[in-house]
């Protein structure tokens, strides 16, 4: 499940948009640490993929680092520890204003977590941070537990901008995983690009872009809630179009969920039944 050096790059890119959106006057949030997380290869990763594919996928981002802002610390206000796998150069353990005792663990592969550490130098987490490196295709429940996560407790986890990059059977063996070391009332957050816009003609320069870049786009479902409800999560799916219009950060109406063939993306809130 190595997502190489193309999906680390992808981070940098990510905390370029975070940047540019926080610059905005009518932002959907403020990153103040995403201009230097973002370096200057995020923002040159950000221009060409605008001037490849545009600005659509980019505005995806922004409603999704807000929608999962609000979605965290509406959890958080019961459950206690956080794990965000794949985190990237998200800043949200030093920019959201955590609950007194909330602990949020970072996984992602060494490297990312090092430049992380080197970008962020001297600045304060407003939560217990703990930051792991280790590449999630080795025993990363392991390493979590070991540095502290109690299996036998409640926990949140975010799974944001990752599944689309891996193939079906990671996918299912990553929420088979996380499934095994989650206590009862756990709560799992994810996005997931649907089929239908995955094999869409308006993604092709997007998922030719990120081919070259290293990252192909390999995963996409219109099922999404079907990842954790197999496994007996009961799923909120939300169509990202649905916060993007009400945002006003989206280029096309919200059309119901229950119409097929619909090139959409998703959010899913699922929760872990006692």
């Amino acid at each position: 499940m190595s997502s190489g050096q193309g999906v680390a790059d992808t981070g940098l890119m990510v905390a370029a948009i975070r940047a540019k959106e926080s610059r905005r006057d009518d932002r959907l949030f403020t990153d103040p640490f995403a201009e230097k997380l973002a370096g200057e290869s995020g923002h040159r990763l950000l221009e060409e993929a605008i001037a490849t594919a545009g600005d659509k996928t980019t505005l995806q981002i922004v409603v999704r680092t807000r929608f999962w802002d609000e979605a965290l610390l509406r959890v958080v206000a019961a459950v206690d520890q956080v794990v965000i796998l794949a985190a990237g150069m998200d800043a949200r353990a030093y920019r959201l204003p955590w609950p007194d005792g909330t602990t949020v663990y970072e996984l992602d592969q060494p490297a990312v977590i090092a430049a992380k550490a080197e970008a962020l130098a001297g600045e304060q987490p407003r939560c217990r941070r703990v930051a792991i490196g280790i590449d999630l295709a080795e025993d990363w429940p392991a390493a979590l537990q070991a540095a502290g996560f109690d299996p036998q407790h409640p926990a949140v986890w975010l799974i944001e901008g990752l599944l689309q990059y891996l193939d079906e059977s990671a996918v299912r063996t990553l929420f088979e995983t996380i499934d095994t070391v989650s206590a009862p009332e756990s709560v799992l957050l994810y996005d997931v690009v649907g089929k239908t816009l995955l094999d869409n003609v308006m993604l092709t320069a997007v998922r030719e872009h990120m081919a070259r870049n290293s990252a192909p786009w390999l995963f996409g479902t219109d099922e999404p809630g079907e990842l954790s409800g197999r496994l007996g999560w009961s799923a909120v799916v939300t169509d990202v179009a649905e916060p993007g219009n009400r945002w006003n950060r989206w280029f096309a109406p919200a059309v119901p969920l229950d119409v097929p063939n619909v090139p959409r993306g998703y959010f899913v809130e699922a929760a872990k039944g006692a």
